[in-house]
C-alpha cells in the first residue's frame, strides 16, 4: 500500500504544479465560466463522495473496534457482570450509543466548523471567486490585497492539507478502492483550485518567483500530508482512522457547498450551477455503481 500511496502523492503534486504554474508560464485566458463549470462538477463529485463513501466508511471504521469488543464480550458471556448490572445495563448501552453518536457526528462537524471559522476569519479557499468579484467591481484585473493575499494562499494550502489527510487516512485503512475514490474526488477539485491560485498569485505578486513559491507551497501541502497521515495512522486503531476520515468529510462538505452557493443564489447562474453540481453527483454515482458491478466495492 505504501507504493500506491506514494503514487497518489506524486500525482497530487504533479497536478498541483502543472495546473498552478500554467497561468504563470503559458498565455492562458482566464475564463471564469469554464472554471465555474469545472468547480460545479467537482463539487458534485466531492459531495457524493463524502456522503456515499467517506462518511459510511469512516463510520464503519470508527465503530469497528467497539463492535468487535462487543461481539467478543458476547461470545465470552460474562454472566457475573450481567447480574451486577441488572436493569442498569440497558440505560448504559443507550448512553454509550448517544456518546458515540456525538463523537462520530462531532468529527464531521469539526471539519465543517474548522473551514467555516477559517473562511469567516479571512483565511478563505475560494480564491477564484474573490479575485473575479474584485476585478469586476474595480474594472481592472491587477488587484493587490496586501496581507490578505497571504491569508488566501494559507487558506488554500490548509485546505489542500485536509485533502491529504483524507487520502492518507483512506490509504491507512488498507482499502485500495476506497483510497482510489477519495483520491479521484480530491484531485478533480485540486486542478481548478491550483489554476485559480496561479491566476490569483499572478495578479497579486509583483514578481513571478513569488507566484511560483505560492503554487509550490500549495502543491506540496497535499502530498506531504498524505504521507504524514499514512504513517501516523497506519498503526493506529481503526476508530482513529475512521474519525480522521469523518473529519475530512466535514471539510469536503463545506468546501463543496461554499464553492457553489454564491452561484446557486444568483438568479442568473443558479440553474446552470445546479445542473453542474447534479451532473457531478450523477457521474460519481454511476462510477460507484460500475465499481460495484465489477466487484471493486469497498472492503477492508
Amino acid at each position: 500500500m505504501l507504493t500506491t500511496t506514494l503514487m497518489y502523492a506524486s500525482i497530487a503534486l504533479i497536478i498541483g504544479l502543472v495546473c498552478g504554474l500554467a497561468p504563470l508560464f503559458v498565455k492562458i485566458k482566464d475564463e471564469p465560466d469554464k472554471l465555474k463549470i469545472l468547480t460545479g462538477i467537482a463539487a458534485g463529485i466531492i459531495i457524493s463522495s463524502a456522503l456515499l463513501v467517506v462518511i459510511p466508511e469512516g463510520f464503519e471504521l470508527a465503530t469497528d473496534d467497539e463492535h468487535a469488543t462487543d461481539e467478543h464480550a458476547a461470545e465470552e458471556g460474562i454472566e457475573e457482570n450481567e447480574e451486577l448490572l441488572g436493569g442498569h445495563d440497558e440505560h448504559e448501552d443507550e448512553h454509550d450509543e448517544h456518546a458515540s453518536g456525538l463523537i462520530l457526528g462531532g468529527a464531521i462537524l469539526g471539519g465543517f466548523v474548522l473551514m467555516l471559522i477559517l473562511e469567516g476569519s479571512g483565511i478563505g479557499h475560494a480564491v477564484h471567486e474573490e479575485h473575479h468579484e474584485h476585478a469586476h467591481e474595480h474594472g481592472h484585473e491587477h488587484i493587490h490585497h496586501g496581507s490578505s493575499g497571504w491569508m488566501m494562499v494559507f487558506g488554500l494550502t490548509l485546505h489542500a492539507a485536509t485533502d491529504g489527510l483524507a487520502i492518507g487516512a483512506a490509504a491507512a485503512a488498507g482499502s485500495i478502492s476506497l483510497t482510489a475514490t477519495v483520491v479521484f474526488a480530491v484531485l478533480i477539485h485540486k486542478g481548478p483550485a491550483a489554476f485559480s491560485l496561479g491566476v490569483f498569485s499572478m495578479h497579486e505578486r509583483s514578481e513571478r518567483k513569488d507566484s511560483i513559491r505560492d503554487v509550490v507551497i500549495f502543491s506540496l501541502a497535499t502530498p506531504i500530508m498524505i504521507m504524514i497521515a499514512y504513517f501516523a495512522l497506519e498503526a493506529a486503531d481503526t476508530s482513529i482512522i475512521g474519525l480522521s476520515m469523518l473529519f475530512s468529510a466535514g471539510t469536503f462538505l463545506y468546501v463543496a457547498t461554499v464553492d457553489t452557493l454564491p452561484d446557486i443564489h444568483n438568479k442568473e447562474t443558479g440553474k446552470k450551477s445546479m445542473i453542474y453540481v447534479v451532473a457531478g453527483i450523477i457521474f460519481m454515482i454511476a462510477l460507484l455503481l460500475l465499481a460495484d458491478v465489477m466487484g471493486l466495492g469497498h472492503s477492508h
